[in-house]
């Protein structure tokens, strides 16, 4: 199935969104995007073109999750091949089409040793049957030891822009975000010297309203999953929550399962916010998609009951959350339609990592990444470089 049509579906394009349109797919590649009935022409091998029929459902771009460490049983951190390709095969049957695999605050060697795991994953994936790691988020270990949230306090470092560069080498290229405390030692100078190759997250952290903005001027452009492990707002000392919703230079990530952040707050920062300047990402750890039950993450245990996943302290531990349930959540918590909404899911992410010359919207010339959701936002079809995956009924 080279070359096929979907037919009778909502499509949701960055100019419009098309009522009943259609999608001609070809070698894995978006050929054109219209509204009513496709005028089909003759093909190069003179058969004619399938058709997929959407039967009114939303068609979107695949979701792209910058923010996760594992689900399915699976965790970045394992160092297994197989897990990974479990991993990126399973969260098809979410959406999502592609990923940046997200390591833990661990040591320097089983940092690296994920490092190379995921490089030699990614050099063999298959993309066209997986979603693609489009490359590594970096969750610490630069953080502050006073928010360490359900990452590990043992292997907590002080940044320095040669051992990024030893990650990065480690990487080959592939770290495109890192999570870190911007008030900690040698954090400013290693963020002035590396903000033109990576994108810093602010996350983990203790800093100041003041020195969260004095981050976004030296180059930090993002918040790790606002509103959990950073300083609070308060009205004389707004704090890093206060920054993310003012500071228009500050994009952020939020976690939209109704457990890591009330849906009033979601709300809050998506009105502030506005719809370029959130990503939903799922921070999803091993447990999703599997049953209830103990755990591991990046060396500590958790214990999953009723949809929360925590650390035997009682901290948060990661989420279960699937993307395609975040954006029903984000629908019903802020009130806004999937017509501004699908983008946070999506074109956000790809603009931010550079990629959205190919993904993250459904346009003429970019790949044929798409997920087509009946009205629940249940998955009822990934297409991922053009090859469906069909779920549910």
């Amino acid at each position: 199935m080279s070359e096929y049509v979907i037919t009778n579906g909502k499509i949701y394009t960055e100019e419009q969104t098309i009522d009943k349109g259609f999608v001609h797919i070809k070698e894995g590649k978006i050929l054109s995007v219209g509204s009513g009935h496709f005028q089909e022409e003759e093909t190069d091998t003179n058969e004619s073109i399938q058709y997929i029929d959407a039967k009114g459902q939303h068609i979107l771009p695949g979701f792209i999750d910058i923010h996760i460490h594992g689900g399915y049983g699976e965790d970045a951190m394992d160092v297994s091949y197989d897990g990974l390709k479990h991993l990126a095969e399973s969260l098809l049957s979410e959406g999502t089409t592609s990923f940046l695999a997200t390591t833990m605050t661990q040591s320097t060697e089983n940092i690296n040793r994920a490092l190379k795991n995921i490089v030699t994953y990614k050099a063999h994936q298959d993309i066209a049957n997986a979603a693609e790691i489009a490359g590594v988020h970096l969750e610490g270990p630069f953080i502050s030891e006073h928010k360490v949230g359900a990452q590990h306090p043992k292997y907590v470092q002080r940044p320095s822009a040669d051992q990024i560069y030893a990650f990065q080498k480690v990487a080959d290229g592939l770290i495109k975000i890192i999570t870190f405390a911007p008030e900690v030692e040698g954090a400013q100078e290693t963020l002035k010297a590396l903000k033109d190759n990576i994108i810093f997250s602010i996350g983990h952290t203790v800093a100041t309203f003041d020195e969260a903005n004095e981050a976004v001027m030296s180059g930090a452009k993002h918040v790790t999953h606002l509103y959990n492990a950073a300083t609070g707002f308060a009205h004389r000392d707004p704090g890093v929550f206060g920054a993310a919703w003012l500071n228009k230079n500050l994009k952020t990530e939020m976690i939209v399962d109704g457990v890591h952040s009330h849906p009033a707050s979601i709300a809050l920062a998506y009105q502030l916010k506005g719809n370029k300047n959130c990503y939903l990402i799922t921070d999803a750890m091993r447990a999703k998609g599997m049953p209830e039950g103990e755990y591991d993450l990046g060396g500590q245990n958790v214990i999953v009951k009723d949809k929360e996943a925590r650390l035997e302290s009682g901290a948060l531990a990661g989420s279960i959350l699937r993307m395609n349930d975040g954006l029903r959540n984000l629908i019903n918590f802020t009130g806004d339609s999937l017509e501004r909404l699908w983008r946070v899911t999506s074109l956000n992410q790809a603009i931010a990592l550079g990629i959205d010359d190919v993904k993250g919207s459904i346009e003429m010339g970019k790949d044929a990444d798409i997920v087509i959701l009946d009205d629940e936002c249940n998955v009822k079809t990934t297409i991922k470089n053009g090859v469906p995956h069909h779920f549910g009924k």
